[in-house]
């Protein structure tokens, strides 16, 4: 039996080798069968643009823009909401009576808007919504019962326009008292006036009876035993009307002194919470608004 010799093993590592190298060589030189190697493939190619980010913040915020803006837009020129403080136009409208006011109804018109929006003169028998002659911050609502050109009096209670007594079904009166000033007008004030109002209704006084300015209207409560209206603070101007009433789209039964300051007052909010349903007046709401007409 002969030795083994060391240099054995490397020839055949050698010849190894170089089967390896010829399959290799043949491998790369065959042509392609259709069949892909399991090999891992290193992509060169650049990744994907990551994406962009999200519109949606950006679209929300634009949306909320443009409804603050329609909504600025529809409180400045068309309607206004409105909230009866007082009592003075019972039974008609009542304490609580929230109103939606539009505010095109008088407003100027050109003579394109004359013919495509439903603007009007006031006329006697609608109710309107003005600035209070005595403090433009204040917004009161009456009864015009007067244009310009009109003789106004009064006699125990009765109002006569023109010479002619007046049929009023909508007017109250809650006491039979006949008071020398507000239930025979005009006179000589027993209250405390203004004397602006004083002159203003002085200076236009013929023969017993007021004569509406012009430009200036004449307006009155329909509770007319508890009304602060024209006979006591003058004639209403005609840029200070800001339009009618449309529609009570809300009432609640609160009182005057938590409906006639600017900001709410806790005892409301709290009244509200306690009271909602029970004290909302469910007949009023949805209620449209109508003027009389006043002949």
């Amino acid at each position: 039996m002969g030795a083994v010799t060391p240099e054995q093993p490397l020839s055949e590592a050698t010849r190894d080798v170089s089967a390896l190298e010829t399959s290799a060589q043949t491998q790369l030189d065959a042509p392609f069968n259709g069949q892909l190697s399991a090999e891992p493939v290193v992509s060169t190619a650049e990744p994907p643009p990551l994406p962009e980010p999200s519109e949606k913040p950006r679209g929300a915020i634009a949306e909320w823009t443009i409804t603050i803006l329609l909504l600025l837009f529809l409180t400045t020129t068309l309607v206004q909401a409105f909230v009866i403080p007082t009592g003075s136009m019972e039974d008609t409208l009542l304490i609580g009576d929230h109103l939606l006011v539009d505010k095109l109804a008088y407003a100027p018109a050109g003579p394109v808007s004359r013919l495509v929006l439903p603007y009007s003169d006031v006329k006697r028998g609608d109710i309107i919504v003005f600035r209070y002659p005595v403090d433009i911050s204040q917004t009161f609502v009456k009864r015009c019962m007067g244009v310009p050109g009109d003789r106004i009096r009064i006699i125990n209670k009765q109002v006569y326009l023109n010479g002619v007594k007046l049929d009023e079904p909508y007017k109250v009166h809650k006491t039979d008292y006949i008071d020398s000033y507000r239930d025979n007008f005009p006179g000589e004030p027993n209250v405390s006036v203004d004397r602006r109002a004083i002159d203003m209704l002085q200076n236009h006084q013929v023969n017993g009876e007021i004569v509406v300015p012009p430009n200036s209207y004449f307006a009155m409560g329909d509770n007319r035993d508890s009304s602060l209206d024209s006979r006591y603070w003058g004639f209403v101007p005609r840029e200070n009307i800001i339009g009618k009433p449309l529609i009570v789209y809300w009432s609640y039964d609160a009182p005057t002194s938590d409906l006639n300051s600017p900001s709410v007052s806790v005892s409301h909010v709290v009244d509200l919470a306690e009271n909602f349903f029970s004290k909302t007046r469910w007949r009023r709401s949805f209620m449209l608004i109508h003027g009389y007409p006043v002949k």
